[in-house]
C-alpha cells in the first residue's frame, strides 16, 4: 500500500486524429476510462486536457487545433507534473504522453503502463 497519489493519465488525445473533434473526444473518453479505477484505488486521477481545454476556451481559442493550443496543451501537462506523484501511460502513439513520461522519469516519479501496476493507497 502507498500513500494517495495524484496520477496523471497520459495517452493519445490529438495524435492520429487529423484534428477530427469526434476522434479527439473518443481519445479523451479512453483516457477518462482509467479515472475510476485510479480513484477506486485511493488516488486522484488527473488528465491534462481536463485543465488545458477550459484554459484554451477561456483564452478565446477555437479548440485544440487553434494556434494558441501549442502554448497551452503541453505546458499544462508540464505544470501538472510538478504536482503529480505518478504517471499512467496508456497505449498508443502520442508525442505529448511520451514527453510526460520523460518529464516524470527526470523527476524520479513512477511511470505505470497498466492499471494493474498502480498500487492501492493505504
Amino acid at each position: 500500500m502507498s500513500k494517495p497519489m495524484m496520477i496523471l493519465i497520459a495517452g493519445p488525445y490529438a495524435s492520429g486524429t487529423g484534428g477530427d473533434p469526434e476522434l479527439m473526444a473518443q481519445n479523451l473518453q479512453r483516457l477518462e476510462e482509467a479515472a475510476w479505477p485510479i480513484f477506486r484505488a485511493g488516488h486522484v486521477p488527473m488528465i491534462g486536457e481536463w485543465v488545458a481545454l477550459p484554459v484554451l476556451s477561456s483564452a478565446g481559442a477555437t479548440g485544440p487545433s487553434d494556434p494558441l493550443a501549442a502554448e497551452v496543451m503541453y505546458p499544462t501537462a508540464e505544470r501538472l507534473l510538478q504536482h503529480c506523484d505518478a504517471v499512467l501511460r496508456l497505449p498508443g502513439e502520442s508525442r505529448g504522453a511520451d514527453q510526460d513520461v520523460a518529464i516524470a522519469r527526470g523527476r524520479g516519479i513512477p511511470v505505470y503502463h497498466s492499471l494493474d501496476e498502480v498500487p492501492a493507497a493505504a
